[in-house]
Formats: C-alpha cells, sequence, structure tokens
C-alpha cells in the first residue's frame, strides 16, 4: 500500500507542478512596470484606470452564492453536441470588407485590402495555468502557423480570454506585425519579450494609421482608434492596472468596429458619431449575467449598440457576434446568447451574420439564414 500512496503523492505532485509551471511570466507585469506607461491617461487615477460610467459592483456578501451557483450550473453553458467547426478559407488578397470568425473574440477582420487580426487565443484554456481553467469547447479552426501575415493585431484588454501569452509569443515568432493595445498591456508584451518596435500603447480616442507604422499598402491606409469600453482588467488579484478598450477601425470606404470584452455604455453612440457609421460591428453576446450588468452585454444591448454605431440606423451594416461559443464563462446556457440575439435583430430589423467557427462572412454576398446551434444544443 505505501508504495502505491507514494506513487499516487509523486503524480500529485508532478501534477501540480505541470500546473503551476509558466504562471509567474504569464500573469504579466508587476504593477510597478505598468505604472510608468498608464499615468498620462485621463482616467487613470490612484494607480488605477476607471470607467466613465459607475457601475454596480459585485457585493461581498453575494460571491458565495454565486460560486454556489455557478457550480449547480456548470454544464449548462456547454454544448449537448460537438459544435461545427470550417477550415477558413482566406482568399489570396484581402477584400474590401469580411471577417472570419476563429472563435470567442478572435477573428481575423479584411477591410480595404488590409488584414487585423483581433483579441488573437489559439490556447487549450484561458487561465495562467495550462492545465486548469475553462476549456476550449471546440477546436480551433486554424493552425497559428498557417495564419497569413497580418497587418496589426488589437488587443482588448488584458484578460485570459483575450490577451494569452502563448499566442502572442507565436505571432511574435512567426510574423513581423505590429500590436496595437490599450495604456498598460505594452508592459505585458515586453515582460514577455516582445520587441519595443512592434508595440503601440493608445488611451482612449488615441488613433495611430499603418502608414505611420510602415504598413501601407499601394498609397492606401487604415486608421485605428482605441475606442472607450466599459469594463475592468487583471491578470491576477489586482485589477484595473491596466485599460481596456473597444477599437475603430477605419480605412478609405469601410469602416469595422471591434467591441473586445464591454457592458452597454454611452460610448457606442458617441464612437458613432466620430467615427461611424460603421459597416460591419464585432460585438460581444455572452458571458453576461444579473450578477455583473455593466460589464458584459447582454444580446439585446448588442443590437443596441449596433445602432448606436451605425447613427441610429439599425438597419445599416451587419452585425457579427463574438465572446460566446468558445468558453463556459458565465451562468447562461450554450445557445442562449445567439436566440436571443436572433429575436433581438429580428425586432430592431438588424442584420446580423452567426458564422461557425472558422466561417468567413462576406456583407456583400447574400446573407446565409443558417441556424446551425440549433443542432448543437
Amino acid at each position: 500500500m505505501k508504495p502505491l500512496l507514494l506513487a499516487a503523492g509523486a503524480a500529485a505532485a508532478a501534477w501540480a507542478a505541470r500546473a503551476a509551471w509558466d504562471i509567474p511570466s504569464t500573469l504579466g507585469a508587476s504593477v510597478s512596470s505598468i505604472k510608468p506607461y498608464a499615468g498620462g491617461a485621463a482616467n487613470y487615477r490612484g494607480d488605477r484606470f476607471h470607467n466613465t460610467e459607475p457601475g454596480v459592483p459585485l457585493e461581498a456578501a453575494s460571491v458565495a452564492a454565486l460560486l454556489f451557483t455557478a457550480w449547480r450550473k456548470r454544464k449548462e453553458g456547454h454544448p449537448a453536441h460537438p459544435v461545427p467547426v470550417l477550415r477558413p478559407q482566406t482568399p489570396s488578397e484581402p477584400a474590401d470588407l469580411a471577417v472570419t470568425w476563429y472563435g470567442h473574440a478572435s477573428a481575423l477582420v479584411e477591410i480595404d485590402g488590409f488584414l487585423v487580426l483581433t483579441d488573437p487565443v489559439w490556447s487549450e484554456r484561458v487561465s495562467p495555468s495550462a492545465l486548469v481553467g475553462p476549456a476550449r469547447l471546440h477546436p480551433v479552426p486554424l493552425p497559428l502557423d498557417e495564419l497569413p501575415e497580418v497587418d496589426a493585431v488589437v488587443i482588448s484588454h488584458d484578460h485570459y480570454d483575450h490577451l494569452d501569452k502563448p499566442t502572442i509569443m507565436s505571432l511574435v515568432e512567426r510574423q513581423s506585425t505590429p500590436f496595437l493595445v490599450p495604456l498598460g498591456i505594452g508592459a505585458h508584451l515586453r515582460h514577455w519579450g516582445v520587441p519595443e518596435h512592434r508595440i503601440v500603447e493608445l488611451a482612449w480616442g488615441a488613433s495611430v494609421s499603418l502608414s505611420a507604422l510602415g504598413r501601407e499598402r499601394d498609397g492606401a491606409d487604415l486608421t485605428l482608434t482605441c475606442s472607450e469600453a466599459r469594463h475592468f482588467s487583471g491578470r491576477a488579484l489586482v485589477r484595473n492596472t491596466t485599460l481596456w478598450a473597444s477599437w475603430s477601425i477605419v480605412g478609405p470606404t469601410k469602416r469595422v468596429y471591434f467591441g473586445g470584452d464591454t457592458g452597454y455604455t454611452k460610448a457606442f453612440a458617441e464612437a458613432g458619431a466620430a467615427l461611424g457609421p460603421f459597416d460591419l460591428t464585432l460585438l460581444p453576446i455572452g458571458a453576461y449575467g444579473d450578477q455583473w450588468p455593466d460589464i458584459h452585454m447582454n444580446p439585446e444591448e448588442a443590437v443596441r449598440a449596433h445602432g448606436d454605431l451605425c447613427l441610429g440606423d439599425a438597419g445599416h451594416g451587419v452585425l457579427v457576434p463574438i465572446h460566446w461559443a468558445t468558453f463556459n464563462l458565465a451562468l447562461h446556457g450554450w445557445s442562449e446568447p445567439v436566440r436571443r440575439l436572433v429575436e433581438a435583430a429580428r425586432a430592431a430589423g438588424t442584420a446580423i451574420a452567426v458564422p461557425k467557427p472558422g466561417e468567413r462572412v462576406d456583407p456583400a454576398l447574400p446573407a446565409q439564414a443558417d441556424p446551425w446551434w440549433k443542432n448543437v444544443d
């Protein structure tokens, strides 16, 4: 019996060592390393970033009840059948407007001949540990080494389901693209060895053109604006030391808005008025809950946000939902976000396209009304 107990103990210790491996590095930069790059922002006070609109905090007394509910409903956020995944077919030349959704908030945007990659996460888990934490509900549609050369990578914030160290390091090795990030996140990238010349840090409202980064094409240019979002940040116990954002991507003829991860905010209407109307919006529809109403939009709010971004014209452009289907991060059912989205979009007259993971959406082609998620529940 004793040898068996020793063997079991050794196996447990080995597993714990593997689970903890690289966690200190994956956590990212220290607060002291971040602070020098964050201090100039208007919404940075007391060594922390703040939302413009106050939110409703989660009461400490409700945490135990929330954890119990999460444990009781842990299976509801999983699909009953395999999620269909398509192998992406990226054209040899980027289109004027298209998007390929890889799952969650990872997407490849084609706009006016440029390629922009959003919140790339290729890891199996969204966690500081490779063995513990929310796991994928479907495979990645495309190996990272088959991704075409992109003109820019934009990051919305530093949560693990949006900023993934292994993916970032692979992109550093395989591509020459710059990383556009909100203030403070550059410290994480520097901590991981990303070259300084490939890091562009911006505050809300600040813009950068690809020509300024040496990435123009045939005289054409693209302007990317770090846009206000309503969320929070943090990779460990300390929150809000780095900024969170959405991104406006504006070319000579087309305009795309990438929401990242955000609650509903008046900043959508402000972005629409300043940079819209947008022809394509990528907006989060999942991981919402009554316990955190201000930091994650629900599907109805996503439809409302699309209208704001299109200057009050809910029928302009196409809404492509993101931040659902890939990781179980909330208490709702797996397909609830998209079912609610379809109903809300129909009521508002909003055009939506709901791609399978790996599917490319071309707004110029007739929409394919394929309720594929109904075969997954």
